[in-house]
Protein backbone atom coordinates (compact mmCIF):
# COMPACT_ATOMS: atom_id res chain seq x y z
CA UNK A 1 0.00 0.00 0.00
CA UNK A 2 2.90 2.35 0.71
CA UNK A 3 3.95 3.12 -2.89
CA UNK A 4 0.29 3.67 -3.83
CA UNK A 5 -0.10 6.17 -1.00
CA UNK A 6 3.10 7.90 -2.14
CA UNK A 7 1.81 8.07 -5.72
CA UNK A 8 -1.43 9.73 -4.58
CA UNK A 9 0.50 12.25 -2.47
CA UNK A 10 2.69 13.18 -5.41
CA UNK A 11 -0.31 13.41 -7.74
CA UNK A 12 -1.79 15.94 -5.29
CA UNK A 13 1.55 17.84 -5.12
CA UNK A 14 1.69 17.44 -1.35
CA UNK A 15 4.71 17.18 0.93
CA UNK A 16 4.81 14.52 3.62
CA UNK A 17 4.47 17.26 6.22
CA UNK A 18 1.39 18.77 4.56
CA UNK A 19 -0.32 15.36 4.19
CA UNK A 20 0.50 14.57 7.82
CA UNK A 21 -1.11 17.86 8.91
CA UNK A 22 -4.23 17.17 6.83
CA UNK A 23 -4.62 13.61 8.15
CA UNK A 24 -3.69 14.49 11.74
CA UNK A 25 -0.68 12.18 11.94
CA UNK A 26 3.06 12.80 12.19
CA UNK A 27 5.25 13.32 9.10
CA UNK A 28 7.41 10.39 10.22
CA UNK A 29 4.34 8.15 10.20
CA UNK A 30 3.59 9.16 6.61
CA UNK A 31 7.18 8.35 5.66
CA UNK A 32 7.03 4.96 7.39
CA UNK A 33 3.74 4.09 5.67
CA UNK A 34 5.15 4.98 2.27
CA UNK A 35 8.07 2.60 2.93
CA UNK A 36 5.65 -0.17 4.01
CA UNK A 37 7.06 -0.02 7.54
CA UNK A 38 3.72 0.92 9.12
CA UNK A 39 0.23 -0.31 8.19
CA UNK A 40 -2.28 1.91 6.45
CA UNK A 41 -5.30 1.49 8.69
CA UNK A 42 -8.92 1.49 7.60
CA UNK A 43 -9.52 4.69 9.60
CA UNK A 44 -6.68 6.42 7.80
CA UNK A 45 -7.99 5.25 4.42
CA UNK A 46 -11.38 6.80 5.19
CA UNK A 47 -9.74 10.07 6.28
CA UNK A 48 -7.71 10.04 3.09
CA UNK A 49 -10.84 9.55 0.98
CA UNK A 50 -12.78 12.32 2.78
CA UNK A 51 -9.93 14.84 2.86
CA UNK A 52 -8.80 14.59 -0.75
CA UNK A 53 -11.94 13.19 -2.42
CA UNK A 54 -9.92 10.13 -3.42
CA UNK A 55 -11.69 7.07 -4.73
CA UNK A 56 -10.59 4.10 -2.66
CA UNK A 57 -10.58 2.10 -5.89
CA UNK A 58 -7.45 4.07 -6.80
CA UNK A 59 -5.69 2.19 -4.02
CA UNK A 60 -6.82 -1.22 -5.29
CA UNK A 61 -3.56 -1.78 -7.12
CA UNK A 62 -4.80 -2.62 -10.61
CA UNK A 63 -1.78 -1.01 -12.24
CA UNK A 64 0.56 -2.84 -9.85
CA UNK A 65 -1.08 -6.17 -10.63
CA UNK A 66 -0.77 -5.51 -14.36
CA UNK A 67 2.91 -4.60 -13.97
CA UNK A 68 3.51 -7.74 -11.91
CA UNK A 69 1.85 -9.90 -14.56
CA UNK A 70 3.96 -8.28 -17.30
CA UNK A 71 7.13 -8.80 -15.25
CA UNK A 72 6.28 -12.45 -14.62
CA UNK A 73 5.72 -12.97 -18.36
CA UNK A 74 9.10 -11.39 -19.14
CA UNK A 75 10.85 -13.41 -16.45
CA UNK A 76 9.55 -16.69 -17.90
CA UNK A 77 12.21 -16.29 -20.58
CA UNK A 78 14.57 -19.31 -20.26
CA UNK A 79 17.41 -16.77 -20.04
CA UNK A 80 16.42 -16.48 -16.36
CA UNK A 81 15.80 -20.20 -15.82
CA UNK A 82 18.66 -20.59 -13.31
CA UNK A 83 17.47 -17.70 -11.10
CA UNK A 84 14.97 -18.24 -8.28
CA UNK A 85 12.25 -15.66 -8.90
CA UNK A 86 9.15 -16.41 -6.78
CA UNK A 87 5.97 -14.82 -8.04
CA UNK A 88 5.41 -13.17 -4.64
CA UNK A 89 8.78 -11.41 -4.88
CA UNK A 90 7.96 -10.17 -8.36
CA UNK A 91 4.63 -8.83 -7.10
CA UNK A 92 6.41 -7.09 -4.19
CA UNK A 93 8.82 -5.39 -6.59
CA UNK A 94 5.99 -4.20 -8.83
CA UNK A 95 4.13 -2.82 -5.80
CA UNK A 96 6.98 -1.39 -3.74
CA UNK A 97 9.26 -0.22 -6.52
CA UNK A 98 7.01 0.80 -9.42
CA UNK A 99 9.75 2.93 -10.98
CA UNK A 100 12.12 -0.01 -11.07
CA UNK A 101 9.38 -2.27 -12.48
CA UNK A 102 8.67 0.22 -15.26
CA UNK A 103 12.40 0.49 -16.06
CA UNK A 104 12.68 -3.30 -16.22
CA UNK A 105 9.68 -3.59 -18.51
CA UNK A 106 11.00 -0.91 -20.85
CA UNK A 107 14.35 -2.68 -21.01
CA UNK A 108 12.63 -6.01 -21.70
CA UNK A 109 10.56 -4.45 -24.48
CA UNK A 110 13.66 -2.92 -26.07
CA UNK A 111 15.47 -6.25 -25.80
CA UNK A 112 12.56 -8.15 -27.34
CA UNK A 113 12.27 -5.71 -30.23
CA UNK A 114 15.99 -5.95 -30.92
CA UNK A 115 15.90 -9.74 -30.81
CA UNK A 116 12.96 -9.86 -33.20
CA UNK A 117 14.69 -7.40 -35.52
CA UNK A 118 17.76 -9.64 -35.42
CA UNK A 119 15.64 -12.61 -36.43
CA UNK A 120 14.06 -10.62 -39.25
CA UNK A 121 17.48 -9.61 -40.59
CA UNK A 122 19.14 -12.97 -40.09
CA UNK A 123 20.00 -15.03 -43.15
CA UNK A 124 20.01 -18.81 -43.37
CA UNK A 125 23.42 -18.94 -41.68
CA UNK A 126 22.12 -16.93 -38.75
CA UNK A 127 24.20 -13.87 -39.59
CA UNK A 128 22.62 -10.49 -40.26
CA UNK A 129 21.85 -10.08 -43.96
CA UNK A 130 23.22 -7.04 -45.73
CA UNK A 131 21.94 -5.29 -48.83
CA UNK A 132 18.95 -3.46 -50.19
CA UNK A 133 15.43 -3.37 -48.77
CA UNK A 134 13.38 -6.55 -48.91
CA UNK A 135 10.25 -6.16 -51.10
CA UNK A 136 8.73 -9.37 -49.71
CA UNK A 137 9.08 -8.09 -46.14
CA UNK A 138 7.59 -4.73 -47.14
CA UNK A 139 4.56 -6.38 -48.74
CA UNK A 140 4.05 -8.59 -45.69
CA UNK A 141 4.34 -5.57 -43.41
CA UNK A 142 1.68 -3.78 -45.45
CA UNK A 143 -0.75 -6.68 -44.93
CA UNK A 144 0.16 -7.28 -41.28
CA UNK A 145 -0.28 -3.61 -40.34
CA UNK A 146 -3.90 -3.94 -41.47
CA UNK A 147 -4.38 -7.36 -39.83
CA UNK A 148 -4.89 -8.78 -43.33
CA UNK A 149 -8.39 -7.29 -43.35
CA UNK A 150 -9.74 -5.05 -46.11
CA UNK A 151 -13.48 -4.50 -45.55
CA UNK A 152 -13.97 -2.47 -48.75
CA UNK A 153 -12.66 -5.35 -50.84
CA UNK A 154 -14.86 -7.76 -48.88
CA UNK A 155 -17.91 -5.63 -49.62
CA UNK A 156 -17.28 -5.31 -53.35
CA UNK A 157 -16.52 -9.02 -53.67
CA UNK A 158 -19.72 -9.93 -51.82
CA UNK A 159 -21.73 -7.77 -54.24
CA UNK A 160 -20.31 -9.68 -57.20
CA UNK A 161 -20.80 -13.03 -55.44
CA UNK A 162 -24.51 -12.29 -55.11
CA UNK A 163 -24.79 -12.99 -58.85
CA UNK A 164 -22.95 -16.31 -58.51
CA UNK A 165 -19.39 -17.33 -57.65
CA UNK A 166 -19.03 -20.63 -59.52
CA UNK A 167 -16.86 -20.95 -62.62
CA UNK A 168 -19.80 -20.70 -65.03
CA UNK A 169 -21.19 -17.53 -63.40
CA UNK A 170 -17.77 -15.91 -63.40
CA UNK A 171 -17.22 -16.85 -67.05
CA UNK A 172 -20.58 -15.30 -67.95
CA UNK A 173 -19.70 -12.08 -66.11
CA UNK A 174 -16.37 -11.82 -67.90
CA UNK A 175 -18.11 -12.30 -71.24
CA UNK A 176 -21.05 -9.94 -70.60
CA UNK A 177 -19.21 -7.08 -68.90
CA UNK A 178 -15.81 -7.24 -70.58
CA UNK A 179 -16.43 -8.89 -73.93
CA UNK A 180 -13.96 -11.69 -73.23
CA UNK A 181 -14.75 -15.35 -73.79
CA UNK A 182 -13.33 -17.95 -71.43
CA UNK A 183 -11.70 -21.01 -72.98
CA UNK A 184 -10.22 -24.12 -71.44
CA UNK A 185 -6.92 -24.59 -73.28
CA UNK A 186 -4.51 -27.52 -73.50
CA UNK A 187 -0.88 -27.67 -72.38
CA UNK A 188 0.48 -27.18 -75.89
CA UNK A 189 -1.14 -23.77 -76.02
CA UNK A 190 -0.69 -22.75 -72.40
CA UNK A 191 2.93 -23.95 -72.03
CA UNK A 192 2.65 -24.27 -68.27
CA UNK A 193 0.73 -21.03 -67.67
CA UNK A 194 -2.36 -21.32 -65.47
CA UNK A 195 -4.21 -18.34 -66.94
CA UNK A 196 -3.55 -16.19 -69.95
CA UNK A 197 -5.34 -13.06 -71.18
CA UNK A 198 -5.05 -13.13 -74.95
CA UNK A 199 -5.64 -9.44 -75.52
CA UNK A 200 -5.78 -9.50 -79.32
CA UNK A 201 -8.16 -12.47 -79.59
CA UNK A 202 -10.34 -11.18 -76.72
CA UNK A 203 -10.23 -14.36 -74.69
CA UNK A 204 -9.18 -15.66 -71.26
CA UNK A 205 -7.55 -19.08 -71.44
CA UNK A 206 -7.48 -21.43 -68.42
CA UNK A 207 -5.24 -24.49 -68.27
CA UNK A 208 -7.23 -27.71 -68.67
CA UNK A 209 -5.21 -29.44 -65.93
CA UNK A 210 -6.53 -27.21 -63.16
CA UNK A 211 -9.01 -28.65 -60.69
CA UNK A 212 -12.45 -26.96 -60.51
CA UNK A 213 -11.54 -24.98 -57.36
CA UNK A 214 -8.40 -23.64 -59.02
CA UNK A 215 -10.27 -22.76 -62.22
CA UNK A 216 -12.77 -20.71 -60.25
CA UNK A 217 -10.00 -18.97 -58.34
CA UNK A 218 -8.18 -18.07 -61.57
CA UNK A 219 -11.38 -16.59 -62.98
CA UNK A 220 -11.92 -14.62 -59.76
CA UNK A 221 -8.36 -13.33 -60.01
CA UNK A 222 -9.01 -12.23 -63.59
CA UNK A 223 -12.08 -10.31 -62.44
CA UNK A 224 -9.98 -8.64 -59.74
CA UNK A 225 -7.61 -7.42 -62.45
CA UNK A 226 -10.45 -6.24 -64.67
CA UNK A 227 -12.73 -4.62 -62.09
CA UNK A 228 -10.81 -3.79 -58.94
CA UNK A 229 -7.77 -1.89 -60.19
CA UNK A 230 -8.77 1.49 -58.77
CA UNK A 231 -9.89 0.30 -55.29
CA UNK A 232 -6.68 -1.70 -54.98
CA UNK A 233 -4.53 1.25 -56.09
CA UNK A 234 -6.29 3.43 -53.50
CA UNK A 235 -5.33 0.94 -50.79
CA UNK A 236 -1.75 0.75 -52.03
CA UNK A 237 -1.50 4.53 -51.85
CA UNK A 238 -1.78 4.21 -48.06
CA UNK A 239 1.31 1.97 -47.90
CA UNK A 240 4.98 2.83 -47.69
CA UNK A 241 7.02 1.02 -50.33
CA UNK A 242 10.64 1.67 -51.14
CA UNK A 243 10.37 0.30 -54.67
CA UNK A 244 8.02 -0.97 -57.35
CA UNK A 245 8.73 -4.63 -56.56
CA UNK A 246 7.20 -4.30 -53.08
CA UNK A 247 4.18 -2.48 -54.50
CA UNK A 248 3.77 -5.20 -57.16
CA UNK A 249 3.79 -7.95 -54.52
CA UNK A 250 1.27 -6.07 -52.37
CA UNK A 251 -0.95 -5.52 -55.42
CA UNK A 252 -0.92 -9.25 -56.19
CA UNK A 253 -1.78 -10.00 -52.56
CA UNK A 254 -4.79 -7.68 -52.68
CA UNK A 255 -5.97 -9.18 -55.96
CA UNK A 256 -5.79 -12.64 -54.37
CA UNK A 257 -7.60 -11.28 -51.31
CA UNK A 258 -10.48 -10.02 -53.48
CA UNK A 259 -10.64 -13.30 -55.39
CA UNK A 260 -10.85 -15.28 -52.15
CA UNK A 261 -13.52 -12.89 -50.83
CA UNK A 262 -15.53 -13.51 -54.01
CA UNK A 263 -15.42 -17.29 -53.63
CA UNK A 264 -15.87 -17.12 -49.83
CA UNK A 265 -18.00 -14.00 -49.04
CA UNK A 266 -17.20 -12.57 -45.61
CA UNK A 267 -20.55 -12.94 -43.84
CA UNK A 268 -21.37 -16.39 -45.23
CA UNK A 269 -17.86 -17.69 -44.60
CA UNK A 270 -17.61 -16.28 -41.06
CA UNK A 271 -21.02 -17.77 -40.21
CA UNK A 272 -20.05 -21.16 -41.62
CA UNK A 273 -16.74 -21.06 -39.75
CA UNK A 274 -18.59 -20.65 -36.45
CA UNK A 275 -21.14 -23.34 -37.28
CA UNK A 276 -18.50 -25.85 -38.37
CA UNK A 277 -16.16 -24.90 -35.51
CA UNK A 278 -13.45 -23.90 -37.98
CA UNK A 279 -13.18 -27.32 -39.61
CA UNK A 280 -10.99 -26.34 -42.56
CA UNK A 281 -11.74 -29.40 -44.70
CA UNK A 282 -15.51 -28.91 -44.34
CA UNK A 283 -15.22 -25.19 -45.09
CA UNK A 284 -13.21 -26.00 -48.20
CA UNK A 285 -15.88 -28.47 -49.33
CA UNK A 286 -18.79 -26.11 -48.64
CA UNK A 287 -17.28 -23.24 -50.63
CA UNK A 288 -15.67 -25.42 -53.31
CA UNK A 289 -12.15 -24.17 -52.58
CA UNK A 290 -8.88 -25.83 -51.62
CA UNK A 291 -7.69 -26.54 -48.07
CA UNK A 292 -5.07 -23.81 -48.37
CA UNK A 293 -7.56 -21.26 -49.70
CA UNK A 294 -9.97 -21.91 -46.81
CA UNK A 295 -7.17 -21.72 -44.23
CA UNK A 296 -5.92 -18.50 -45.84
CA UNK A 297 -9.39 -16.96 -45.73
CA UNK A 298 -9.69 -17.65 -41.99
CA UNK A 299 -6.91 -15.12 -41.38
CA UNK A 300 -8.97 -12.33 -42.97
CA UNK A 301 -11.95 -12.28 -40.60
CA UNK A 302 -10.66 -9.73 -38.07
CA UNK A 303 -12.95 -6.93 -39.14
CA UNK A 304 -13.69 -4.52 -36.25
CA UNK A 305 -16.54 -5.97 -34.23
CA UNK A 306 -16.03 -9.49 -35.51
CA UNK A 307 -16.05 -12.32 -32.98
CA UNK A 308 -14.09 -14.68 -35.24
CA UNK A 309 -11.09 -16.53 -33.83
CA UNK A 310 -7.88 -14.65 -34.74
CA UNK A 311 -5.47 -16.74 -36.83
CA UNK A 312 -2.19 -16.44 -38.59
CA UNK A 313 -1.03 -18.57 -41.49
CA UNK A 314 2.38 -19.78 -42.58
CA UNK A 315 3.53 -21.80 -45.59
CA UNK A 316 7.00 -23.33 -45.91
CA UNK A 317 8.87 -25.71 -48.19
CA UNK A 318 10.92 -28.73 -47.08
CA UNK A 319 13.97 -26.52 -46.53
CA UNK A 320 12.01 -24.28 -44.17
CA UNK A 321 11.80 -21.32 -46.54
CA UNK A 322 8.69 -19.23 -45.87
CA UNK A 323 6.70 -18.56 -49.05
CA UNK A 324 3.56 -17.12 -47.45
CA UNK A 325 3.00 -15.43 -44.10
CA UNK A 326 -0.38 -13.92 -43.23
CA UNK A 327 -1.26 -12.42 -39.88
CA UNK A 328 -4.82 -11.56 -38.97
CA UNK A 329 -4.11 -11.42 -35.24
CA UNK A 330 -1.00 -9.35 -34.57
CA UNK A 331 0.92 -12.23 -32.96
CA UNK A 332 4.72 -11.84 -32.51
CA UNK A 333 4.94 -15.53 -33.44
CA UNK A 334 3.37 -14.71 -36.79
CA UNK A 335 5.94 -12.09 -37.69
CA UNK A 336 9.06 -14.04 -36.85
CA UNK A 337 8.29 -17.71 -36.14
CA UNK A 338 8.81 -20.62 -38.48
CA UNK A 339 12.35 -21.88 -37.98
CA UNK A 340 11.93 -24.13 -34.94
CA UNK A 341 12.15 -27.80 -36.03
CA UNK A 342 9.99 -28.85 -33.07
CA UNK A 343 6.94 -27.09 -34.54
CA UNK A 344 4.50 -29.45 -36.26
CA UNK A 345 4.57 -27.55 -39.56
CA UNK A 346 7.92 -29.25 -40.16
CA UNK A 347 6.52 -32.67 -39.20
CA UNK A 348 3.66 -32.39 -41.71
CA UNK A 349 5.96 -33.62 -44.50
CA UNK A 350 6.18 -37.00 -42.72
CA UNK A 351 2.44 -37.59 -43.28
CA UNK A 352 1.44 -35.92 -46.56
CA UNK A 353 -2.19 -34.85 -46.72
CA UNK A 354 -2.88 -35.58 -43.03
CA UNK A 355 -3.81 -32.87 -40.53
CA UNK A 356 -1.59 -32.65 -37.47
CA UNK A 357 -2.65 -30.68 -34.37
CA UNK A 358 -0.18 -29.44 -31.76
CA UNK A 359 -0.31 -27.17 -28.75
CA UNK A 360 2.93 -25.17 -28.57
CA UNK A 361 4.45 -22.86 -25.99
CA UNK A 362 6.87 -20.02 -26.71
CA UNK A 363 9.64 -19.00 -24.31
CA UNK A 364 7.52 -16.12 -22.98
CA UNK A 365 4.87 -18.62 -21.84
CA UNK A 366 2.33 -17.83 -24.57
CA UNK A 367 0.55 -20.93 -25.88
CA UNK A 368 -0.90 -21.51 -29.34
CA UNK A 369 -2.82 -24.20 -31.20
CA UNK A 370 -1.22 -25.15 -34.53
CA UNK A 371 -3.04 -27.00 -37.32
CA UNK A 372 -0.61 -28.21 -40.00
CA UNK A 373 -0.94 -30.10 -43.28
CA UNK A 374 0.88 -30.48 -46.58
CA UNK A 375 -0.47 -28.96 -49.79
CA UNK A 376 0.50 -29.62 -53.41
CA UNK A 377 1.20 -27.22 -56.24
CA UNK A 378 2.01 -27.78 -59.91
CA UNK A 379 1.94 -31.17 -61.53
CA UNK A 380 -0.55 -30.23 -64.24
CA UNK A 381 1.15 -32.68 -66.59
CA UNK A 382 3.09 -35.91 -66.06
CA UNK A 383 6.44 -34.21 -66.48
CA UNK A 384 5.38 -30.82 -65.17
CA UNK A 385 7.08 -29.30 -62.13
CA UNK A 386 5.40 -29.91 -58.81
CA UNK A 387 6.14 -29.07 -55.22
CA UNK A 388 4.94 -30.07 -51.78
CA UNK A 389 4.68 -27.43 -49.08
CA UNK A 390 3.38 -27.42 -45.53
CA UNK A 391 0.91 -24.89 -44.17
CA UNK A 392 0.01 -24.09 -40.58
CA UNK A 393 -2.99 -22.19 -39.27
CA UNK A 394 -2.37 -20.98 -35.72
CA UNK A 395 -4.48 -19.38 -32.99
CA UNK A 396 -4.12 -18.79 -29.27
CA UNK A 397 -4.52 -21.93 -27.16
CA UNK A 398 -7.25 -20.15 -25.20
CA UNK A 399 -9.44 -20.31 -28.33
CA UNK A 400 -8.95 -24.08 -28.77
CA UNK A 401 -12.39 -24.97 -27.29
CA UNK A 402 -14.00 -23.02 -30.16
CA UNK A 403 -12.26 -25.24 -32.71
CA UNK A 404 -13.05 -28.82 -33.60
CA UNK A 405 -9.30 -29.43 -33.43
CA UNK A 406 -9.30 -28.70 -29.70
CA UNK A 407 -11.55 -31.68 -28.88
CA UNK A 408 -9.72 -34.38 -26.95
CA UNK A 409 -6.40 -32.58 -27.16
CA UNK A 410 -3.98 -33.69 -24.45
CA UNK A 411 -2.87 -31.24 -21.81
CA UNK A 412 0.58 -29.74 -21.99
CA UNK A 413 2.40 -28.05 -24.84
CA UNK A 414 5.51 -28.58 -26.93
CA UNK A 415 8.13 -25.96 -26.04
CA UNK A 416 9.31 -24.24 -29.21
CA UNK A 417 11.08 -21.00 -30.10
CA UNK A 418 11.10 -18.44 -32.89
CA UNK A 419 14.66 -19.16 -34.07
CA UNK A 420 17.68 -20.73 -32.40
CA UNK A 421 19.65 -17.48 -32.32
CA UNK A 422 17.01 -15.75 -30.18
CA UNK A 423 15.66 -18.77 -28.24
CA UNK A 424 17.15 -19.15 -24.77
CA UNK A 425 15.73 -22.58 -23.93
CA UNK A 426 18.82 -24.22 -22.46
CA UNK A 427 18.31 -27.97 -22.95
CA UNK A 428 17.08 -28.32 -26.53
CA UNK A 429 18.27 -31.35 -28.49
CA UNK A 430 17.13 -29.75 -31.76
CA UNK A 431 19.20 -26.57 -31.38
CA UNK A 432 21.28 -25.66 -34.44
CA UNK A 433 23.01 -22.53 -33.10
CA UNK A 434 23.66 -20.98 -29.68
CA UNK A 435 21.49 -18.03 -28.70
CA UNK A 436 22.82 -14.51 -28.70
CA UNK A 437 24.15 -13.50 -25.28
CA UNK A 438 24.77 -16.95 -23.76
CA UNK A 439 28.27 -18.11 -22.80
CA UNK A 440 29.12 -21.64 -23.89
CA UNK A 441 30.31 -24.24 -21.36
CA UNK A 442 33.72 -25.77 -22.28
CA UNK A 443 32.54 -29.36 -21.56
CA UNK A 444 36.06 -30.58 -20.79
CA UNK A 445 34.91 -33.38 -18.51
CA UNK A 446 31.33 -34.15 -19.51
CA UNK A 447 29.25 -34.41 -22.67
CA UNK A 448 25.64 -33.59 -21.80
CA UNK A 449 24.36 -35.03 -25.07
CA UNK A 450 23.16 -31.62 -26.23
CA UNK A 451 24.40 -29.57 -29.20
CA UNK A 452 25.34 -26.72 -26.84
CA UNK A 453 25.71 -26.33 -23.08
CA UNK A 454 25.76 -22.97 -21.34
CA UNK A 455 27.46 -21.49 -18.32
CA UNK A 456 25.10 -21.27 -15.34
CA UNK A 457 23.10 -24.41 -16.06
Amino acid sequence: MGPRLKRIRRDLSLTQAKMAEDLDVSPSYIALMERNQRPVTADLLLRLARTYAVDLADLAGGEDEEAAARMQAALRNPLFADIDLPALDVADIATSYPGFAEAFLRLDLAHSEEQLALAERAGEDGEPAMGASDPVAEARAFLAARRNSFPLLDASAAAVAADGADARSLSDRIAERHGLRVEIADEALMRGALRYHDYHRRRIMIHEGLEPASRAFQLALQLAVLEQSQPIEDLLAEGRFSGEDARLLARRALQSYWAAALLMPFDAFARAARQLRYDIALLAARFAVSFEQAAHRLTTLQRPGSDAVPFFFLRIDRAGNVSKRLDGAGFPFAAHGGRCPLWNIHHAFDRPGCIDVQRVELPDGERYLSIARTVEAGGLTWNGPRTTRAVALVCRAADAPRLVYGDGLKEGAEPIGLACRICHRPRCIARSAPPVGRELLPNRFKDAGLPFAFVGE
